[in-house]
């Protein structure tokens, strides 16, 4: 099985950065696409940043140029920068992943949600 474990979430001013970490671990082979994604009350699951294995990256328009999303393989962590925050990017917000593992059956590519962390952002 594969976990995803966020931490980083909080309560700030408008304007204040945090940064949101997500590790996997379990019987990993090897993760191609990482990502985060977020819900605000009464709305639908929306793509935060999401990036690839190769480090090719893919932001949502309204955080471009404010958020930034890393990875270290290695540690099969992947990372948010969020500066500049704005009250609107208040969430819950989902770390997600695409992990290969290897099965009975041979590898197997499946996609992991981790448990969301709380986001809040002060005017």
């Amino acid at each position: 099985q594969v976990q995803l474990v966020e931490s980083g979430g909080g309560l700030v001013q408008a304007g204040e950065s945090l940064r949101l970490s997500c590790a996997a671990s379990g019987s990993i082979f090897s993760i191609n696409a990482m990502g985060w994604y977020r819900q605000a009350p009464g709305k639908q699951r929306e793509l935060v940043a999401v990036i690839i294995s190769g480090a090719s990256t893919n932001y949502a328009e309204a955080v471009k140029g404010r958020f930034t999303i890393s990875r270290d393989n290695a540690k099969n962590t992947v990372y948010l920068q969020m500066n500049s925050l704005k009250p609107e990017d208040t969430a819950v917000y989902y770390c997600n992943a695409m992990v290969v593992t290897t099965t009975l059956l041979g590898r197997r590519e499946n996609m992991y949600w981790g448990q969301g962390t709380q986001v809040s952002v002060s005017s």
